[in-house]
């Protein structure tokens, strides 16, 4: 995708999770938001996963850390035509299966349970070793971090022991919006704060602005020919980013912005163009209907 498509993307994801979440009044649109243009940009271009084949041993592992901006990943997922529209708008009801923080028993694609905010980097840390010293099929793990859960002391075992044992085929992705569920972060956007604690474990830091479609892709693409270190990218982003009544406020974490959802239309954006793990290049993903029961057909 081009920059104008990557941009479009990245807004559409915002306006769809602030709709699943006005749906079921509640939720966590402004966290979502923040995150929407890292998550569109590794969908399109980098990503390499088959949503028809979840169980395919060459795909990437995703693991969204912090699991309560889950509005964004189900909205990536109708991005892709792995969900449908009318299941987005589910979101929390009884029997959905877009649960309020992502669950492997309910979706395929789901890596692992991630509500306990901390838990996502030590889980994609023992997915990269299992890549390198077991499976051993070249994916790479992507781990999409708030800047909260930086405190967490889970997160900085986890970082030592991927330094250690060099997994370069780990990616951590902090979104740092520099707002939590109580106010404002002890390092709020001082990204070389963060950056100085991985470094000091042996990662490969790169700093980027968290909004710059093509600043993010070239970051991806750089971990990606990052070798022998991890790789963490630290975006300085906005809470509640595109829409001027609820962003960079506090007092919003949690709460679905109904002005912003009535502000919001179902847009259509171009779809994105997933990597396949068959090729090193992307493929095309179309779908007049996209369902669970019927994923998108993908060509080279």
């Amino acid at each position: 995708m081009n920059t104008d498509e990557l941009a479009a993307l990245g807004q559409q994801l915002r306006v769809d999770s602030v709709r699943a979440s006005a749906a079921a009044g509640s939720g966590h649109p402004t966290s979502s938001m923040s995150a929407a243009d890292l998550l569109a940009v590794l969908l399109a271009n980098h990503l390499r996963y088959d949503f028809e084949r979840p169980e395919h041993p060459v795909n990437d592992r995703f693991v969204l850390s912090k699991g309560h901006a889950s509005p964004l990943l189900y909205a990536a997922y109708k991005a892709a035509g792995a969900i449908e529209d009318g299941e987005l708008v589910t979101f929390r009801k009884i029997g959905s299966r877009l649960e309020g923080h992502p669950t492997p028993r309910r979706l395929p694609w789901v890596e692992t349970a991630t509500g306990s905010l901390g838990q996502g980097l030590p889980v994609g840390v023992g997915i990269a070793l299992a890549g390198k010293r077991l499976d051993r099929t070249g994916y790479r793990v992507w781990v999409l971090c708030g800047d909260s859960e930086l405190a967490e002391g889970s997160v900085w075992e986890a970082a030592e022991h991927a330094g250690y044992e060099n997994l370069d085929n780990l990616t951590a992705i902090v979104d740092v919006n520099r707002l939590g569920q109580r106010g404002p972060t002890r390092h709020g956007h001082d990204l070389a704060a963060y950056a100085r604690r991985f470094q000091a474990f042996d990662w490969h830091t790169i700093e980027v602005d968290g909004h710059d479609v093509d600043a993010i892709d070239r970051a991806y693409g750089e971990a990606l020919s990052t070798t022998g270190q991890p790789t963490v990218i630290l975006a300085r982003t906005l809470k509640g980013r595109g829409v001027a009544a609820v962003e960079d406020r506090e007092g919003l974490h949690g709460k679905p912005p109904w002005r912003t959802a009535r502000a919001c239309t179902a847009s259509r954006c171009p779809r994105p163009r997933t990597p396949s793990p068959n090729s090193a290049g992307p493929v095309t993903c179309t779908s007049a209907s996209p369902s669970r029961r019927s994923p998108p057909r993908c060509a080279r």
